[in-house]
């Protein structure tokens, strides 16, 4: 980017290559106007003026306290009418007495002043230029028919003339785009708003953001991010030709005033002369502050110096935007406050594509942000400094995680050579609270009998694989089971990249450890391996085994361990699979785990997005529950190994209980109950434990809807909820012998009445 020094002329312009493109930079600065192609005739013609001065160039910047950018269509737009106006008056030279009038006619003097003021508007206002033209072509060829013979083959030449320039102008891309809009024109400039909208680009960051709304789009919904000292608009828009509904995206730095971009630009330049070492990475959240208070004091000075008066929510609203973008990830961190956003992709080449993502109601959208190469190159150094992991040509691959606050997100960046047109970045934005089965019943993802039959099999320390496709909620999932998990069994976690919700866990007095292990496509590290990490944990006393992911030969590793460490407890893992045949081909032909180890498998618990009938969107959905059985030796599917417990009925958008599971024909539910006084051989009452699990859940739904009481739905009172729950079932099997439901959801009930509203008090 380039930066015009106070002083530079007014209209000063630098051609500057970047990035194998020429960009127009032109000074703005000390002008008492915003430059607006759009708005003024004299900002479109000065910028014509400079393209015929410039060939080649593929983007315009005007540079003012913020930066007001043309991308290449609109640039291609303004370059193909300069092109046009120097072949009419160099090449075609259509001001030359001959051209105009080849018998010297008395009408030369009009017809001059005619077609200069064409070309004059060709540059200012080009739409004008070619109604005016149009106007003066219908009056030429009807005085041609009235014309004497002596004077018509003049006239003819000079209309010729005409119909040249009205043919070829008509013809540029600016007209052709204009001609539906051309019904109701009136000779005023708002036609332009339709095809000229810059990109702002504030001059302390690099990202273009095009600021306006597109006039062609439907206004679908609105809201505001982050908080309210530093709050951002969300418009949600939908155009009728494009698949994907547009995120359009209003932070306040794009919105400042031009003394406090001044202000924030003066800081900029303080605060880059100390930028983070990579030891202060170890701690981001503290450097964060550390920097943000620096922030304030260095821009409370600044405005006194420049006799600026500012209050304390400005001056904070201030330092935030000058923290992100010097230590931060400017407009990422931006998107990421938007609890709604799923996935953040900005694919390579990160300068000429917009910014896209996954909304939880929106599903794909495309965003009005468009990131530089300079921003994307400076949040690689950043992530390989917060995970001391490399990113280079040897390893193309980064995998991190990224906490801003409450803000968890899932990083994974790549680069040359596996990413021939550089650096591009997928990032996955975790909820901030861990997701509960009441969530997901509330949003259709499984029902209420599922959940109840998914909690009974963790309390009966099943080991279960969660499979799917990417996207497809695993990670959710099996975030959910671990709340069922009772806090007073311990709990290791093994993960590479850090996703599931252990520090939310720990905040509510679970027994957890979490270690983080070496990625499976790193070359080299000083992490230790999953596989190893595996083997660690069961040194590490009795606890339920969570694995993140299982991608490489850490399979085998955990298969030992469901097999002779820790079949007592849980233990659970995602993989990615579409169906139970599909882990298991994965797993035994892919990570070469042995037949007969795969058997240590109880559950695989399927989760699939399913695509609405206009296939324009997806829900995510789990659509299986099937139960491993141990007779077969070859192969499950041909063997009759796999049993389903719970299928998906596309027609109720719902999991339904197979017969198997309704006629009490599971291995698994079977072997649970055999460990249960009252339980063993008595099918009824581990069926209506688990109608017992499925009631209270489907209550806490109930509760919150009826109450609006959202809070209800989240870990901290699913935790204590499931703490009562069994409290009470021990009271109720103590006093007759089993826990029945309905003496236990009679008391579950009064506790939870009694806390819902002692909590609406607090």
């Amino acid at each position: 980017m380039v930066l015009f020094k106070s002083g530079t002329d007014l209209y000063a312009y630098e051609i500057v290559r970047e990035e194998g493109n020429k960009v127009l930079y032109v000074n703005y600065l000390g002008a008492n106007f915003v430059p607006n192609i759009a708005d003024s005739e004299e900002v479109m013609s000065r910028a014509i003026d400079l393209l015929i001065e410039g060939s080649g160039v593929s983007r315009i910047v005007f540079v003012q306290q913020r930066n007001y950018s043309y991308n290449t269509e609109q640039t291609f737009m303004l370059q193909e009418i300069a092109t046009l106006y120097v072949f009419l008056t160099r090449q075609e030279k259509i001001l030359s007495p001959s051209k105009l009038s080849i018998l010297n006619s008395q009408e030369l003097g009009q017809r001059y002043n005619d077609v200069a003021y064409l070309l004059m508007k060709l540059k200012s206002d080009p739409i004008a230029c070619f109604m005016e033209l149009q106007k003066i072509l219908v009056k030429e060829r009807g005085r041609l028919e009235k014309s004497p013979d002596n004077l018509r083959i003049d006239l003819l030449h000079y209309v010729r003339m005409l119909e040249k320039f009205y043919n070829l102008l008509k013809n540029t891309e600016l007209i052709r785009k204009a001609q539906k809009f051309l019904t109701n024109y009136t000779f005023n400039r708002t036609i332009y708003h339709n095809f000229f909208r810059s990109e702002i680009i504030p001059n302390f960051t690099f990202t273009r953001l095009v600021s306006t709304l597109p006039k062609d789009a439907e206004i679908v919904d609105q809201y505001e991010i982050g908080e309210e000292v530093d709050s951002s608009t969300v418009t949600i828009l939908k155009r009728e030709r494009d698949a994907k509904y547009i995120y359009h995206l209003m932070p306040p730095e794009y919105s400042l005033e031009e003394r406090m971009q001044d202000l924030i630009n003066l800081a900029r330049n303080v605060l880059i002369e100390h930028q983070p070492k990579a030891e202060e990475f170890t701690d981001p959240e503290k450097t964060r502050q550390v920097f943000l208070n620096v922030s304030l004091d260095l821009l409370r000075e600044l405005a006194e110096s420049k006799k600026i008066t500012i209050d304390y929510m400005e001056l904070n609203k201030l330092a935030r935007i000058l923290v992100r973008h010097t230590i931060g990830f400017g407009l990422i961190e931006v998107l990421l406050q938007d609890k709604n956003i799923q996935d953040i992709v900005l694919n390579a080449p990160i300068p000429g594509n917009n910014v896209f993502l996954r909304h939880q109601e929106y599903d794909e959208c495309s965003t009005n942000i468009i990131p530089s190469l300079e921003d994307a190159d400076s949040w690689a150094a950043k992530f390989r400094m917060i995970s001391g992991r490399p990113l280079d040509e040897a390893n193309p691959i980064l995998d991190t995680d990224l906490s801003l606050g409450n803000i968890r997100a899932r990083i994974a960046v790549i680069q040359q050579p596996l990413s021939p047109n550089g650096l591009a970045y997928a990032i996955r934005r975790h909820r901030e609270n861990p997701w509960t089965l009441p969530l997901f019943i509330d949003n259709k993802m499984i029902n209420s009998f599922s959940s109840g039959l998914l909690s009974f099999l963790i309390d009966g320390s099943r080991t279960l694989l969660v499979a799917g496709t990417r996207s497809s909620g695993k990670t959710s999932l099996l975030g959910a089971l671990m709340l069922e998990i009772m806090p007073k069994y311990r709990i290791v976690v093994l993960e590479d990249t850090l996703e599931l919700p252990v520090d939310s866990l720990r905040k509510l007095s679970y027994d957890i450890l979490r270690m983080k292990v070496r990625g499976s496509l790193l070359k080299e590290s000083v992490e230790v391996g999953a596989d190893e990490g595996i083997r660690t944990s069961l040194r590490l006393g009795d606890s339920s085994l969570i694995v993140g992911e299982v991608r490489s030969k850490e399979a085998k590793s955990l298969y030992e361990a469901m097999r002779v460490g820790a079949l007592a407890n849980v233990v659970a893992g995602t993989i990615h699979g579409a169906s139970p045949y599909g882990v298991f081909d994965r797993v035994v032909n892919d990570l070469e785990v042995p037949v007969t180890s795969f058997k240590a498998t109880d559950c695989i618990l399927v989760a699939n997005p399913i695509k609405t009938p206009d296939g324009l969107s997806s829900k995510k959905r789990v659509v299986q529950l099937t139960e491993i059985r141990k007779h077969w030796t070859k192969d499950p599917e041909e063997e009759g190994g796999f049993v389903d417990l719970l299928r998906y009925n596309v027609e109720k958008d719902e999991l339904e209980p197979s017969d198997e599971l309704i006629n009490g024909d599971s291995e698994i539910i079977k072997a649970i109950a055999g460990g249960v006084k009252g339980w063993a051989g008595n099918w009824d009452a581990v069926y209506d434990n688990i109608l017992l699990r499925a009631k209270i859940k489907q209550e806490i739904v109930n509760l919150s809807r009826k109450l609006k009481r959202p809070d209800i739905l989240e870990a901290e009172f699913n935790s204590l909820s499931n703490t009562m729950f069994h409290n009470f079932s021990e009271e109720v099997q103590k006093d007759i012998g089993i826990p029945e439901g309905k003496r236990v959801f009679s008391k579950w009930q009064e506790w939870a009445k009694k806390e819902i509203k002692a909590r609406k008090v607090a």
